[in-house]
């Protein structure tokens, strides 16, 4: 069960890194309709797109990828703990 959990963990990790990667492109114009920017959009715009739903953006700033981040991070700990509980890890 380690092994799962390493690799939830690798995951975790790397979709948090391509949330914050998408975020930044947001500041150089015409980044986002590169072929990395579309890449990257195709998979955190349909998880960013749920917090939104919730949280609008205030004015300029949309706060959702750091709700989405929280929402892994949160996830995630809670999944280690129900592990922790079962006595697989």
């Amino acid at each position: 069960m380690g092994l799962i959990l390493y690799i939830v963990s690798q995951l975790v990790m790397f979709y948090s890194f391509a949330l914050i990667i998408y975020v930044l492109l947001s500041w150089f114009p015409g980044a986002r309709e590169s072929a990395f920017g579309r890449i990257l959009g195709t998979i955190c715009e349909p998880y960013l797109d749920m917090f939104r739903r919730i949280i609008p953006p205030l004015g300029m700033i949309d706060i959702s990828p750091i709700v989405g981040i929280l929402a892994l991070r949160f996830a995630y700990s809670g999944l280690v703990s129900l592990f922790r509980m079962l006595g697989l890890v």
